[in-house]
């Protein structure tokens, strides 16, 4: 059954390659900021940096949190992603499965 979600979030960050993508990942879901982040290897990316067109393969990492948790997960990114400037985009979900919503939050509350 469908539920509306008012705290989920999917954040979209990139990385530089899958071993980075593993790293953040494996912290951020250990700090209970991420409750499971999912990775694509292999996305290309074409952008505009410091004034020139780039290019670069690149894992785009999707984490899913809470709206609570974004402050704490977009300063943590920072802290150990190896871009000067990592993306950090996020999006509102409309509706999830009552039990996963329940699932993540439980994941994502601290220890008892």
């Amino acid at each position: 059954m469908l539920a509306a979600t008012p705290q989920l979030r999917i954040v979209l960050t990139t990385v530089a390659n899958p071993e980075e993508a593993e790293r953040l990942a494996r912290a951020l879901v250990e700090e209970r900021l991420a409750a499971c982040v999912s990775f694509l290897p292999a996305a290309r990316s074409i952008y505009r940096w410091q004034g020139r067109i780039e290019s670069a393969e690149e894992t785009l990492l999707l984490l899913k949190t809470a709206e609570e948790k974004l402050a704490a997960l977009e300063a943590r990114i920072k802290e150990l992603h190896s871009y000067q400037t990592p993306e950090f985009v996020v999006l509102k979900a409309a509706a999830g499965s009552q039990d996963y919503l329940e699932w993540l939050l439980a994941s994502l509350a601290a220890e008892r």
